[in-house]
């Protein structure tokens, strides 16, 4: 983990492409996200290089039911350890997401995670949710990798 806590970050829109291909050399579930309604990247201030520490990929909910038009989910947030840059990227989704006129941000997380970088980018806890495969005979589906399968945890910004 790269610590820092005096550097200050940068922020830019990055196409779904590269934050994909971002995703899938670090994140520890890589499959990539087939849309988005927008990506945004995070790059230390001090770096010459504008080398890429984070990725965060904002689209529709993944859940039907939450599609209403008003409401965008984080599907993916990636960094590279680099402190502080999960809560950073979280903030900006939401202040993002906020000035395109959508009324709710959420993500989901895994228990184990904690979830105190979107604690501190002032997330709120909502509850747990659910949790089994996709996969059911009525509706054929690539079958959910073992560990996504139990129950999440619901966030939303504020």
């Amino acid at each position: 983990m790269t610590a820092s806590s005096g550097s200050s970050f940068r922020l830019r829109p990055i196409s779904l492409r590269e934050a994909n291909a971002f995703v899938l050399e670090h994140h520890r579930h890589p499959r990539p996200v087939p849309g988005a309604k927008f990506s945004l990247a995070v790059g230390r201030e001090d770096d010459p290089d504008g080398r890429i520490v984070g990725v965060a990929i904002v689209g529709r909910p993944v859940a039907r039911h939450l599609d209403d038009g008003g409401t965008l989910e984080v599907t993916r947030l990636c960094t590279d350890g680099t402190y502080n840059a999960c809560s950073k990227l979280y903030a900006a989704a939401g202040r993002a997401a906020r000035a395109l006129g959508y009324t709710r941000l959420i993500t989901y997380t895994l228990p184990t995670e904690g979830g105190a970088s979107l604690r501190a980018a002032g997330w709120r806890f909502v509850g747990v949710r659910g949790g089994s495969d996709w996969n059911h005979p009525s509706r054929p589906r690539r079958e959910t990798p073992e560990p996504l399968r139990g129950p999440k945890w619901l966030w939303e910004a504020r």
